[in-house]
């Protein structure tokens, strides 16, 4: 994975030739459809490689894209489509902002597996590092429209944790289960660290969790979805 520079498309024939739009290929109802669409899109994010999303792609434009017609905008008032465009804001101002998520994209010490092998739950997570050594960026996907409760994580850093990103935020037209913002770590050994975290892991969700400190600033409350 790390032997060359990659980037990670959505390019122009995946989403045309009679192919379909993304959200056009998400199954479920409506409320799934969206929430899986953008937990691809955070996935795509919080995943090395550079990025390339296709025009349409950001809001969930429901065709497939058409030279002849016109460009498919949201209305105001489609509030699955502009949640959709709120994430695709936000992830574009964590990924800037965080260099975990991008400076060691080709090179093994900036990425590792914490859960590959759930196949029961259908819940990934990996570890993102600036530099090694450095506290990771965490990512935990919940594959599944089913809430988890008390998913336990192992990480390397104790103490407090905030959530940077859900995808499943109220803004982007999601349910609104999380962590409140922040969580703390337990001393509950888990995946080979001495410290872990129970998390809710939010139906059809991306999280992306960050260590912030040894403890709770006083007052703190999650804005948003990014939890800062």
């Amino acid at each position: 994975a790390f032997s060359e520079n990659f980037v990670l498309p959505i390019s122009h024939d995946e989403v045309v030739h009679g192919k379909g739009s993304l959200i056009s290929r998400m199954p479920g109802d409506d409320w799934q459809r969206f929430a899986n669409l953008r937990l691809c899109l955070a996935m795509m994010w919080a995943h090395p490689g550079k990025k390339l999303l296709f025009m349409g792609c950001e809001f969930g434009a429901e065709h497939e894209w058409n030279v002849d017609a016109p460009f498919p905008w949201p209305h105001p008032e489609d509030e699955r489509r502009q949640g959709v465009s709120r994430l695709v804001r936000d992830l574009n101002a964590l990924y800037r902002a965080t260099p975990a998520l991008h400076r060691l994209d080709h090179r093994a010490e900036g990425f590792a597996w914490i859960v590959a092998d759930d196949s029961i739950n259908a819940v990934f997570a990996f570890s993102r590092a600036s530099r090694p050594g450095a506290a990771e960026v965490l990512v935990v996907a919940n594959m599944t429209p089913v809430p988890r409760h008390g998913y336990r994580i192992g990480v390397s850093h104790a103490g407090l944790w905030r959530e940077r990103l859900n995808s499943d935020a109220e803004a982007y037209g999601g349910s609104g289960t999380g962590n409140g913002g922040a969580i703390e770590t337990q001393s509950l050994a888990a995946h080979g660290s001495a410290q872990s975290l129970s998390l809710t892991l939010p139906p059809l969700g991306l999280l992306v969790l960050e260590h912030a400190g040894q403890t709770r600033p006083p007052g703190l409350r999650p804005r948003d979805g990014t939890g800062s």
